[in-house]
């Protein structure tokens, strides 16, 4: 165990902890010991995947950090059913390369139905943490794709959890942040994975909705619209690339499509940061010539991501070191017009630059005990740039409050898991069960042995006055 580890989530690069040391477990065994052990010496517990979360939820200052990414067990695939036993530590392409292995020769392929979508070195155990979803069309967050989980919890006990045993435990750990346990390992629900074709064309916010609905009717999965980002030009968060993936025939041939590479993704990262008008120009038309390409159902969700992009970023444009922080914002699809409109002048009023942003769809989640999609919603991402000092990090941080304001007065919602920058009122009226998650992760864990500084900072700002 190395003593005194500065950590960091690996994409805002905000929230440095100083932990007490850290941990590498293999196994639910090792996981289980660990947490005696930590109940015997009354230390606290942190828990981590693979750090893109931004909003603290992996360490806590002082405690012991348990780095689940050594839970890489993969259990043999129930073709019958269409159920894995998956270790909590795989990433996205771990496991989808493990399940195409185990049926090379077979048909069909059982595969994953979503992922987050961004980045792929993603852990299996972080996505039930923050009760991810991508960009289906009809499909609800991760939730829905989970059968049952492994768990140890705080003081060390190992528990399945799932609809009918440990329900409670089922409902909160997934979107509950790692504060109930430590997820092991997860009983995934898989889909055969078939042949999509890309569909895009350029549109306006008016029409994404109606379009997505035609689109998931005449056989589309998945899709998503992402918008212009300059804030000089009329079109701003208003015109912008719809895409959709249609379901085709295996028999036709998959010819290798033209991928944006490592290379073409800094340039447009650079251009989103220098020429917001040719960057939205560049991006459209990569993609309208990728009209009618076809891809696996699973492997088309994988992405380019670029680690620590903005290092190499800041250097060449001898700029303040920054990176993007990310907001994701929830509004029922008929007031996604009126919503993107009014952020438009929110955005263009506190001068920080929107340096990518999508829209999707989403189902509701009728299960976990703080459901981000109360209802079916339109889901609004944005990614702002936000510069490392205190004047910046304030600018990104009251606009995302306005934003969320904003969203909350059309009737819509925001995620938790991006930054703690929210207010307390807004907290209660996206979470009106927040209060009661706190209180039942004081009784499941009654001593406090797996803490974070998201839990920490929640518990001190519900308990103030």
């Amino acid at each position: 165990m190395t003593a005194g580890v500065l950590c960091n989530d690996v994409h805002s690069r905000l929230n440095p902890v100083r932990v007490a040391g850290v941990k590498q477990p293999r196994s639910t065994a090792e996981v289980a010991d660990l947490l005696r052990q930590a109940t015997r010496m009354r230390q606290c517990v942190s828990v981590c995947g693979a750090r893109h979360a931004m909003g603290g939820q992996q360490f806590g200052e002082g405690t012991l950090l348990l780095d689940c990414r050594g839970l890489k067990d993969l259990g043999e695939v129930d073709r019958e059913r269409g159920l894995v036993e998956a270790g909590a530590g795989l990433t996205w392409p771990e496991l989808i390369a493990g399940l195409h292995a185990q049926q090379e020769g077979m048909s069909p392929v059982w595969s994953i139905r979503q992922k987050q979508t961004g980045a792929d070195d993603l852990t299996l155990g972080g996505a039930l943490a923050a009760n991810i979803h991508g960009r289906g069309l009809h499909m609800e967050p991760i939730i829905g794709d989970v059968e049952a989980f492994t768990l140890v919890d705080a003081s060390g006990r190992t528990l399945r959890c799932c609809r009918a045993k440990n329900t409670e435990l089922f409902r909160c750990a997934i979107g509950g942040y790692g504060c109930f346990g430590v997820i092991t390992s997860v009983q995934l629900r898989l889909a055969p994975r078939v042949k999509v074709e890309r569909l895009v064309e350029i549109t306006e916010i008016g029409k994404v909705i109606e379009l997505l609905e035609e689109r998931a009717a005449s056989g589309s999965r998945y899709g998503d619209f992402q918008f212009s980002i300059d804030e000089c030009s009329p079109d701003f968060l208003k015109l912008g690339v719809l895409s959709s993936y249609r379901v085709v025939e295996e028999s036709r041939h998959m010819e290798p499509a033209a991928e944006l590479g490592t290379e073409d993704w800094e340039e447009l990262i650079h251009l989103a940061h220098t020429d917001r008008a040719k960057v939205f120009e560049v991006y459209s038309h990569h993609y309208l010539r990728s009209h009618g390409s076809l891809y696996w159902s699973d492997t088309h969700q994988l992405s380019v991501y670029l680690q620590d992009y903005h290092c190499h970023l800041d250097a060449r444009l001898e700029a303040p070191a920054a990176t993007e922080m990310i907001t994701e914002l929830y509004v029922p699809p008929a007031q996604l017009a009126e919503f993107m409109g009014r952020a438009a002048e929110i955005l263009r009023s506190s001068e920080v630059p929107v340096i990518y942003g999508t829209v999707r769809l989403i189902e509701p989640d009728t299960e976990s005990a703080l459901p981000w999609a109360g209802e079916r919603f339109a889901c609004v991402i944005f990614n702002l740039h936000t510069e490392h000092h205190g004047a910046g990090i304030e600018r990104s941080a009251e606009t995302f409050r306005q934003l969320i304001d904003l969203a909350l007065s059309l009737g819509g919602s925001y995620f938790l898991t991006y930054h703690r920058w929210a207010r307390r009122d807004q907290i209660e009226r996206a979470y009106p069960a927040f209060r009661e998650f706190l209180r039942t992760k004081e009784r499941h864990d009654p001593g406090g042995r797996i803490q974070s500084e998201w839990w920490r900072h929640y518990r001190d700002l519900f308990a103030a006055p």
